[in-house]
């Protein structure tokens, strides 16, 4: 993060008009590249990247509003809360439409909802003059693919072309990123203030949620909290459990800064570790920074991959199992990015490294004391040499909390 949160006069920050200018232009030339006559967008992420503008979490999934980004044009915005749209995002307040839609298939069908968008979808696609060139979607209901369909509409995978957009990110959105990085660093040094004995999981889960919202967080997605046996398997996915003395305890914090997401794990002990703990930590670091060492333009996945122990090394029948446990993916407006880093798919089919990607790098190893296990993360900016991290709550021994 350089230098503040704020939109000031005497410093150059965040330049949001330049943020929706170079989005947009990346979408236009993935489409291009896929030879799409238009981009139709249901997923909530991208249609923040292409319009830059959000209605609500409150609407992430319901499969409302979208945005159809024709070739060679402008994007048009249906949208919700279209009235307040058009008073309050001028740079496409002259294309932002109303959205109904099916909400799910919660409208009846016989109201023909679905109808009526694929009817709005190809009026654009035709006064556009593309409604003969395939349309790239991103995620839709079945019904309305067969309502396209049935308008001789050629529906194909635009995913692709979105994530390929999205995958190098600007000056802007790595700064987004960055303050982002901070309010979690501030999260975390509360934690490590609160986390006593007898403390839950689910008050750390609330603590969290606190500090985030009120440092500016637009969405907590998730604080998942583990503790002591729990740990081991991963459960992902917090509980009630009263925390002990001698508990290992690792969180992974999910939120995002305008739209832009951490994923952000961190180990504690609570107490004096066992020696089984701290050689599970340097095991998780090790494999973790090696992982890091190995990331520079031009290496690959499979490179990463490499650095991180076979499922079977963990205890797990296959790398299905241990998915997510030595990992590696994307962050941008979501946690789901490209590139993807497993060893079930990049050692034989790796993927190459850019300078600008930012993705997390995760590792975790169990206590063989069966004392719970240690989880880490990193998350940073491919640069000319290599990986620049964005977190920095210490990382690099396992901490220890007094007890008292």
């Amino acid at each position: 993060m350089s230098f503040g949160v704020m939109g000031v006069d005497f410093e150059e920050r965040v330049n949001y008009e330049r943020l929706r200018r170079e989005r947009l232009e990346r979408a236009k030339e993935r489409l291009k590249a896929y030879n799409l006559g238009a981009l139709l967008c249901f997923d909530f992420d991208n249609i923040r990247y292409i319009t830059s503008t959000h209605v609500g979490e409150w609407a992430r999934n319901k499969m409302q509003g979208y945005v159809i980004l024709p070739v060679d044009s402008e994007p048009i915005l249906f949208d919700p809360a279209a009235p307040a749209k058009r008073k309050t995002c001028p740079w496409i307040a002259d294309r932002i439409f109303p959205a109904v839609g099916s909400m799910r298939g919660s409208v009846p069908p016989e109201v023909g909802m679905m109808e009526k968008v694929a009817d709005s979808i190809v009026d654009v696609l035709k006064r556009h003059k593309v409604a003969d060139l395939p349309l790239g979607v991103d995620i839709i209901e079945i019904p309305l693919i067969e309502a396209l369909t049935k308008r001789g509409i050629k529906v194909v995978d635009g995913q692709q072309a979105m994530l390929d957009a999205r995958i190098i990110k600007t000056n802007d959105e790595i700064e987004l990123l960055s303050i982002a990085a901070a309010m979690v660093d501030a999260a975390y040094a509360e934690v490590a203030r609160s986390l006593k004995p007898g403390i839950r999981e689910n008050e750390l889960v609330a603590l969290v949620n606190n500090i985030l919202y009120s440092l500016g967080s637009d969405l907590v997605e998730c604080v998942n909290v583990v503790s002591g046996p729990r740990g081991t398997p991963h459960p992902h996915v917090f509980a009630d459990r009263i925390i002990r003395p001698g508990d290992m305890v690792y969180l992974d914090i999910m939120h995002s800064y305008n739209g832009y997401r951490t994923c952000y794990y961190r180990t504690f002990v609570l107490g004096k570790p066992t020696k089984s703990q701290i050689e599970a930590y340097e095991n998780a670091w090790t494999w973790l920074k090696n992982s890091i060492d190995a990331v520079k333009p031009g290496a690959t996945t499979g490179d990463i991959a490499k650095c991180w122990p076979s499922a079977e090394e963990l205890g797990f029948k296959n790398e299905e199992e241990a998915f997510l446990l030595q990992f590696g993916h994307g962050v941008g407006l979501s946690i789901w990015e490209k590139p993807i880093i497993s060893r079930l798919f990049s050692l034989q089919q790796p993927f190459k490294i850019q300078k600008g990607m930012v993705f997390a790098l995760e590792t975790w190893c169990p206590s063989k004391d069966g004392k719970g296990a240690a989880r880490i993360e990193e998350e940073g900016v491919v640069t000319e040499v290599g990986y620049e991290r964005l977190f920095k709550f210490p990382a690099e021994e396992l901490t220890s909390l007094p007890i008292f």
